[in-house]
């Protein structure tokens, strides 16, 4: 009762003060529920005074008390409510929306489909990966190798391809990502980057075990910027590293044969929620260091004007990336576009969407030529596509992808090296030429069936048919000396000749995991 006859004399005191800051701002639907429930409140009163007045002597006061202290109780929840309503007339100042937050891009072919993080902290977002895989290859290599991929590296064996243990740091606008890769990748990334062959220092051994490690700032401008300096995923050929993250395990050579990832510096600038725009300036293609006096330039532009619809679009250029030869030039154009045509998640199929990729670039000076076989050098360029189409099943608990590409990449300067008698790209081998002009076209076809029972794990079953113009899979003779390599890296072994095959069949099983 003393709540509800203090609520009644505030109210009755408020028409003769001036109205504060705050009331003149309440909308009229806003004060129009305050004055019904200022009426309420007077009814209230009026039935608990009308009760008293009523009340029988014997047991009065019990009755008295219980009623006074029910309409109280009523009187208070009002006052509550006007309160809440107040709050909501002017809600607090909030920051710009995540980019891309406005939808559900998990279904994109290079981006995670976790949508729940297990754990998260204002300071700290954990990530582990795990990718354990089995290959088999229909050429049968003695020596269990297989080459001519950046994913796939044993024949007839499990072997852990990936386990990745980091995550994002992040507090008072500061960041950090840091992810291992332990495994497969830390032997088969390092071998596949000549720059470590110019001066001092092993920065092969230095970075052998990272995938991401960069440190950043965020600034509070626009939808956010983001200034970011490390490793970091280049994402040119739109697949991920992480296969986790991929419609199929074994991508196209678009993919395959492009950097996964830059050291150097991004800027990562959001003008809104669909657009994002980012420069680097990075040490050169996919190198932990320099091949010669100039490092590269790069971009990415990435619009998603629709939950449906993505964009993407790389550049490179100025970069002198073949180790030893200064003055010869690369640029490359990385193109992608991504598009969910149907979704239905009543019927038994129940999404579809495809990936459509190309690039194209060249090198000139340094004894090759962007515009022909000229008085400068031979044609070096390279020109490629590759298109997938995924369907998803029952939920997205099953899926279906099918897909394939084709590459032309005269003087093989993108082409991965076969590990021929140890061979890396710094050693190169006789045996699997790359000089300017040396021919080199391929194509290859892939089926990808998942089955995903939660959004954290992935069970891939996937067939894989490629060939090239020249022989370069692994053949039944391997491509490894008896008794293991001999000599220097690459070297000639007398005696022994590789088995060079120009196709390959192979059938790929992996078990993925990500927290």
């Amino acid at each position: 009762l003393g709540a509800a006859t203090q609520m009644k004399a505030q109210s009755s005191a408020s028409p003769a003060s001036p109205p504060s800051a705050a009331e003149q701002q309440v909308p009229p639907a806003v004060q129009q529920q305050l004055d019904a429930m200022q009426k309420r409140i007077e009814q209230l009163e009026a039935e608990l005074n009308s009760r008293n007045a009523q009340a029988q002597p014997a047991g009065g006061a019990a009755n008295n008390f219980a009623t006074a202290h029910s309409v109280a109780d009523q009187a208070q929840s009002a006052q509550a409510a006007e309160g809440s309503l107040q709050q909501t007339a002017a809600p607090e100042k909030k920051g710009p929306p995540d980019p891309f937050s406005f939808a559900d891009f998990t279904w994109l072919n290079g981006n995670s489909r976790v949508k729940e993080l297990p754990f998260d902290s204002k300071f700290f977002t954990p990530e582990i990966r795990f990718d354990v895989a089995y290959a088999y290859s229909y050429n049968h290599p003695k020596d269990d190798t297989i080459d001519g991929s950046a994913e796939v590296f044993r024949h007839n064996e499990f072997q852990l391809t990936q386990l990745g243990v980091g995550g994002d740091f992040h507090y008072d606008n500061v960041m950090g990502r840091v992810m291992t890769q332990i495994g497969m990748y830390s032997q088969t990334q390092p071998r596949n980057d000549a720059s470590p062959a110019r001066g001092q220092w092993s920065l092969g051994d230095t970075y052998r075990y990272l995938a991401e490690a960069y440190a950043g700032y965020h600034i509070n401008k626009m939808d956010g910027i983001n200034i970011q300096a490390g490793i970091f995923m280049s994402y040119i050929g739109l697949f991920s590293w992480y296969n986790f993250d991929n419609w199929a395990y074994q991508p196209s050579y678009v993919s395959s044969n492009t950097p996964f990832f830059f050291n150097g510096m991004r800027v990562q600038i959001f003008p809104n929620q669909k657009l994002k725009i980012e420069p680097w300036l990075i040490n050169g293609w996919q190198s932990y260091g320099r091949f010669n006096s100039r490092p590269g330039l790069g971009f990415q532009v990435l619009y998603r004007p629709t939950g449906t619809i993505s964009f993407v679009s790389n550049g490179y250029g100025i970069g002198e990336d073949t180790l030893g030869v200064p003055g010869r030039v690369r640029y490359h154009s990385d193109n992608s576009f991504q598009w969910m045509y149907y979704q239905n998640h009543d019927r038994t199929l129940d999404r579809m969407a495809f990936s459509l990729t190309g690039d194209i670039g060249c090198e000139h000076g340094g004894g090759v030529s962007c515009a022909g076989n000229s008085a400068k050098g031979p044609k070096q360029d390279f020109l490629g596509f590759m298109i997938y189409n995924r369907f998803w099943f029952l939920r997205d608990r099953y899926a279906l992808t099918l897909g394939g590409g084709k590459i032309n990449n005269p003087g093989r300067y993108v082409v991965l090296l076969p590990p021929i008698n140890g061979a890396t790209a710094a050693s190169g081998t006789p045996y699997f030429t790359q000089n300017p002009g040396d021919p080199f076209k391929a194509w290859d076809a892939s089926a990808t069936v998942d089955y995903m029972p939660s959004q954290y794990i992935t069970f891939r079953w996937e067939f894989d048919h490629r060939a090239a113009s020249v022989p370069y899979f692994s053949g039944p003779g391997g491509i490894t000396p008896a008794g293991g390599n001999t000599g220097c890296a690459g070297c000639v072994v007398p005696g022994f000749t590789p088995d060079l095959r120009k196709i390959e069949n192979r059938l790929d099983l992996a078990l993925m995991v990500m927290f």
